[in-house]
Order: C-alpha cells, then sequence, then structure tokens
C-alpha cells in the first residue's frame, strides 16, 4: 500500500449506494492516483473492520472493485487464511452443482448472521491493482466470501439470499448457539475441496 492508509466510512443496509450495479473501472484508470488510493483505503477500511473482504459499494462508491483478506481475524476465527486480493472488474464462474451452507455477516449489515447456499468451487477473472488480467480458482469457504463480495458488485446483500430467515441471528446468538456446529461444517468444506 502507498503512505494514504487513511479509512473510509462503511454504510449499512438501507443505504441506497447498496443497491446500485456497480461501474466497471475502465482500464487505463487503473494505475490513476485516484483509483491507487481509493484501493488502499479499501484495504485499510476492512483491516481496520476486521473484515473478511469489502466491497466499493459498501463505502459509498460505485467502482467495480472489491479486496479479500483473511489473516488472524477475530470475527472469523474459523476461516482460513488468505492472502491479501484486489479484485477490479471481476466475474466469478461456479465450476459445480454443489452447495454448502455458510453462515454469513457482513460489515454492513451489524450484529446479524444468517445461512446462505454458496458454491465451493469456483472460478475468478478480473484485473488486479496493476491493471494485470488474473485468473484463478477459489475452493471452500473462502469461494463463499468472492460471491459475498461481488453480490454486493451487483447490489446483493446476503440477506437476500437466506435459505431460510428464520437462520438470521445476532453475533451473540450466533456464538452461543450455532458457530461450533458451523465450525465443524467449515472443517467439512476445507477438506473436501482443498485436500
Amino acid at each position: 500500500m502507498s503512505e494514504n492508509h487513511s479509512t473510509l466510512d462503511i454504510i449499512d443496509i438501507g443505504h441506497p449506494t447498496l443497491r446500485k450495479i456497480a461501474t466497471p473501472v475502465a482500464l487505463e484508470e487503473i494505475p490513476s492516483d485516484k483509483v491507487q488510493q481509493f484501493i488502499d483505503q479499501l484495504i485499510a477500511t476492512k483491516r481496520k473492520a476486521n473484515g473478511a473482504g469489502i466491497a466499493a459499494n459498501q463505502v459509498d462508491n460505485t467502482s467495480r472493485v472489491f479486496v479479500v483478506e483473511v489473516g488472524s481475524n477475530p470475527r472469523y476465527p474459523y476461516k482460513p487464511q488468505y492472502p491479501l486480493t484486489v479484485m477490479i472488474n471481476p466475474t466469478v464462474t461456479f465450476l459445480t452443482d454443489e452447495r454448502f451452507e455458510n453462515f454469513e455477516g457482513c460489515l454492513s449489515i451489524p450484529g446479524l448472521r444468517g445461512v446462505v447456499h454458496r458454491c465451493p468451487e469456483i472460478r475468478v477473472e478480473g484485473y488486479n491493482r496493476h491493471g494485470e488480467p488474473v485468473d484463478f480458482e477459489v475452493r471452500g469457504i473462502t469461494a463463499g466470501t468472492f460471491q459475498h463480495e461481488l453480490d454486493h458488485l451487483d447490489g446483493v446483500l446476503f440477506t437476500d439470499k437466506l435459505i431460510d430467515n428464520k437462520s438470521l441471528c445476532t453475533w451473540e446468538e450466533f456464538s452461543k448457539r450455532y458457530e461450533d456446529d458451523f465450525k465443524a461444517n467449515v472443517l467439512k468444506v476445507e477438506k473436501l475441496y482443498n485436500t
């Protein structure tokens, strides 16, 4: 990241920008100071909020950009580590008809979690922060993170995709009642798709 590590405000569900379809970034604009500074700010914002990922819409920006990165994350202690990945103009292709149940949260929907079906094997294409084309596969629970962030760029929130509205719960209730079972499910998904 460059010297500018300032963070941006994360907007909450109900804000109209979360429902907008993000606009592709012109490839010639990617090296610009404006785009590079925004990427740095997006990374800093994600890290400060302990997110596994963040999309431009979540900071009231409609550029087609998201960031995924998982280190030692107190919000998601069961998630496998994943290196910092900046995606510009991303697309996701499902590589299997299989789905797993993912108990998701969102920085723009503070305090709530719910169960969503996600594809465990995906192909991700787009551009990195240097404007270079990238094409790679993601498997396991991290594939769900990429799908969650791409949904944001299409104006979709995880609450739109709940398997059952009754799965919606607070983080406190999740920790108390569902986290242990979900951790076991994560281990199963990881073993199945990442070994």
